[in-house]
């Protein structure tokens, strides 16, 4: 099969025993990578880095990347696919879980069609233990209903992606977005006429707290995805309907209660 990388990025904030248990999933592929391009966004604390000196001392091939200062998650990743040696790329979080057979499925996909450009797959979330699952995220599967759901949506769980080194180059990687960097990368690769599709199978698990709310409900966030959505309306990605249903219900998640967010995530987002 075709050899792929892993691209992780750390930071100084991250919890260390979730990053262990992160790392440690895509090291134990059924299909193991080529190499793990670990960005550290900043300097790093010290048991971060005793994770990562760990793994290295036990020859697993770990290629890193420090910056000088912190960047933020999308110039970040920027720099790691500039030190990627492979074409394939896995994306992961420093605080998820990739199941052991997650990318060896996504490489097989990718070698049933030589024009897929990126493949990613519904999640299950999870808190506490990674069995203590809470939620799901699903995904819609076939390019026709990734490109339909992409008006509107986010058509893929962005730590679970695999994706065409050259593809996200020839968009130009990621925007300096502090925040929502996938959406417009999804947004400027189906706008290139990417090929993709998602798993069915949740080979993904996802960590999920209140913080995860509070997260969400803050105007930066609210802010930068309206930017994007209304570039891509202004460069026709889709229609300016589409555009004010997606920023009146930004705007409602940050102006409304948290609790009415919490419905609306659970009852309605997630579904």
């Amino acid at each position: 099969m075709e050899k792929y990388s892993v691209l992780m990025t750390v930071y100084t904030k991250d919890n260390p025993e979730y990053f262990s248990l992160a790392l440690d999933s895509m090291i134990h592929q059924s299909y193991p990578p080529d190499e793990i391009v670990l960005v550290k966004d900043g300097p790093i604390i010290d048991s971060l880095q005793s994770v990562i000196d760990s793994r290295v001392s036990e020859g697993v091939p770990i290629v890193e990347v420090q910056l000088a200062q912190n960047m933020g998650l999308g110039l970040a990743l920027n720099e790691g696919i500039k030190a990627v040696k492979n074409e394939l790329i896995a994306r992961m979080d420093a605080d998820d879980y990739s199941l052991p057979e997650r990318c060896e499925l996504q490489v097989k996909e990718f070698e049933k069609n030589p024009d897929l450009d990126i493949i990613g797959c519904p999640v299950l979330e999870f808190v506490g233990d990674i069995d203590n699952i809470v939620g799901e995220r699903k995904v819609p599967l076939t390019n026709e209903e990734i490109y339909r759901f992409a008006k509107k949506r986010d058509p893929f769980n962005h730590p679970t992606v695999m994706y065409r080194k050259s593809k996200v180059e020839k968009v130009g990687c990621y925007s300096n977005y502090r925040k929502n960097q996938d959406t417009d990368l999804w947004i400027k690769m189906l706008s290139d006429n990417a090929v993709c599709m998602n798993l069915s199978e949740p080979v993904f698990r996802f960590r999920f707290d209140e913080g995860t709310y509070k997260k969400r409900k803050s105007w930066v966030n609210t802010k930068i995805l309206i930017e994007i959505r209304y570039k891509a309306w202004k460069s026709g990605f889709n229609s300016f309907g589409e555009f004010f249903i997606v920023a009146a219900a930004q705007l409602a998640m940050y102006i409304l209660p948290l609790g009415f967010q919490k419905f609306l995530y659970k009852k309605i987002l997630r579904r």
